[in-house]
């Protein structure tokens, strides 16, 4: 008869990670389709006023943005210390507006364009006859879905 000879203590096996690549690959692309990057680099600094309401938007990607506020210190010495406005990535003037809802129009679909948004993001220190000169341009080209952006008051 034979005999079985045992050879040490067997132990745990261990681990496997064949699958570890997969699995790594598979949160990254979970990360990289679930997150939403900035369009447009702010030049303009912004301390949003706080807000007694607020309402979501349903679909961002259908909203344009025109940020209001001092330009940044990078940009101070160029364009000064008073308000700006800032359309895309560029400061602009009130009468560059229209050009720019008109743009904004164009690349949305015939179906999607009455419910575009403009969002008016200013400083809490911009003066109020820059924002009613930007409602009157926005008026003027038929933009009258008007949001403003805020931030939440603290409970």
């Amino acid at each position: 008869m034979a005999k079985f000879i045992k050879k040490g203590k067997g132990g745990t096996p261990p681990i496997n990670t064949a699958s570890l690549p997969d699995i790594v690959f598979m949160i990254l692309m979970f990360f990289m389709v679930s997150t939403s990057m900035r369009q447009t680099d702010r030049l303009v600094q912004l301390t949003m006023p706080q807000a007694s309401e607020i309402a979501k938007l349903e679909r961002k990607d259908l909203s344009s943005y025109i940020f209001v506020g001092t330009p940044t210190s990078q940009y101070q010495a160029k364009f000064g210390t008073e308000s700006r406005i800032q359309l895309n990535d560029s400061f602009r003037t009130i009468d560059d507006i229209r050009d720019f809802v008109a743009a904004e129009r164009e690349n949305l679909s015939e179906a999607e364009r009455p419910y575009m948004t403009v969002s008016i993001k200013a400083d809490q220190d911009t003066r109020m006859g820059i924002i009613s000169d930007i409602k009157q341009e926005l008026r003027r080209c038929s933009a009258l879905k008007i949001m403003y952006g805020a931030r939440k008051a603290a409970k």
